[in-house]
């Protein structure tokens, strides 16, 4: 069955926030093998020119798909999940995220499009600060493949 294509333009969020803290950029950090010292040194961040320790750029991603997570179950979209493959993710940074930040997500489903077999879908979750303010961009595209 494929993916509702009516779903498209439909917004999820904002849920919980999240807090970016300086544990998840270290083990993020690590497990991206990121060099960087500000991602583990809060001398080294501030040196840098940061408040505190700043996350790798796509670090942005572990926030994006928390809050996507209700967009791919909600049963309207019809998203079955042990059918999807991360296609794409791309970012756009307003400005870098450090350890304090408490973000709030919004996550909007851009375009559905079946061809073959397959549904691509494309989500794009807003990340803003605490006080409203953009800080980065994340655009997804998953794709589904429908039963045979």
């Amino acid at each position: 069955m494929p993916v509702h294509a009516d779903a498209v333009g439909r917004s999820y969020g904002p849920g919980e926030p999240y807090e970016v803290t300086r544990v998840k950029i270290r083990e993020f950090a690590d497990a991206v093998k990121a060099p960087s010292d500000a991602h583990r040194s809060v001398e080294a961040a501030r040196a840098a020119g940061f408040a505190d320790l700043v996350a790798p750029t796509t670090f942005a991603v572990v926030i994006a798909q928390r809050a996507e997570f209700p967009a791919i179950m909600d049963p309207e979209v019809g998203v079955d999940f042990s059918k999807v493959v991360h296609a794409d993710e791309r970012f756009t940074h307003h400005r870098p995220l450090v350890a304090g930040d408490v973000i709030s997500t919004v996550v909007h489903i851009d375009s559905i499009v079946q061809r073959a077999g397959i549904s691509m879908v494309t989500t794009r979750a807003e990340l803003e600060d605490a006080a409203g303010a953009p800080v980065a961009t994340v655009t997804s595209t998953l794709a589904v493949r429908e039963d045979a």
